[in-house]
């Protein structure tokens, strides 16, 4: 990307659109995009899953199956861990990065009967979508069952689930956040068990909400791991 945007750059020499303060704006929001909102729902994925460990069993079990003896976890695996990406989903539905996003109507348009006037500024609530009872059984559940053999991708196509927008706004870092987060989680389960700390078992993971630039947890997740046995 960074060859392409320097071509542009050496193309419009003199033009106020690309200059080297775009360009390094243009990456700031790319690493921002796709770090900031992958930590945040790699923490997400954890928590839910030490409160869930049927589900954890059944991400490892299937991390053993495809990846065998190997230490590492490549980018190539990604593909052959169905249950890994419909957890990933499932985990992002309920726990979007971003809560909204906005739009501006281009022009005057007609909605299930509503008319949106031209300029309107639109506030999409994310979390309001995923949570939807006509779309998805048991909304406030954490079952990654519900991806499986199903056709859902983050692309913005299925307005069912948008965790990263959709259309032209959809978010610039998709591409490498979804890379990361996929890759890391599969090395942390692949590689280690986990537990919870002896003062939190009882109780869980304190799952409450902290609202920002992007949506965390307001308590920051705590969990032990310990060295899988080779």
């Amino acid at each position: 990307m960074l060859d392409v945007v320097l071509d542009q750059w050496k193309q419009a020499e003199g033009s106020l659109m690309i200059d080297r303060n775009a360009i390094k704006g243009l990456f700031t929001d790319l690493f921002v995009a796709g770090a900031d909102t992958s930590s945040t729902t790699v923490e997400w994925a954890m928590a839910e899953l030490l409160q869930n460990p049927q589900v954890m069993n059944k991400v490892k079990r299937e991390l053993r199956e495809v990846l065998g003896t190997k230490t590492e976890v490549e980018e190539s695996d990604i593909s052959q861990l169905p249950y890994l990406q419909a957890m990933v989903k499932e985990v992002l539905r309920l726990h979007p990065p971003v809560a909204m996003t906005y739009y501006r109507a281009d022009a005057t348009v007609e909605i299930q009967g509503y008319q949106i006037p031209q300029g309107t500024m639109i506030i999409l609530n994310i979390s309001a979508v995923h949570r939807n009872e006509d779309t998805w059984d048991h909304p406030d559940k954490f079952e990654p069952e519900r991806f499986m053999n199903r056709e859902s991708e983050f692309s913005g196509k299925d307005c069912r689930l948008i965790p990263f927008s959709g259309g032209r706004r959809i978010c610039l870092g998709l591409p490498l956040a979804n890379r990361t987060v996929h890759t890391i989680l599969a090395s942390l389960l692949h590689q280690f068990e986990w537990n919870l700390p002896q003062e939190r078992r009882s109780n869980g993971v304190d799952m409450t909400e902290k609202f920002g630039v992007v949506v965390s947890l307001a308590t920051p997740l705590k969990a032990i791991p310990k060295k899988c046995a080779s």
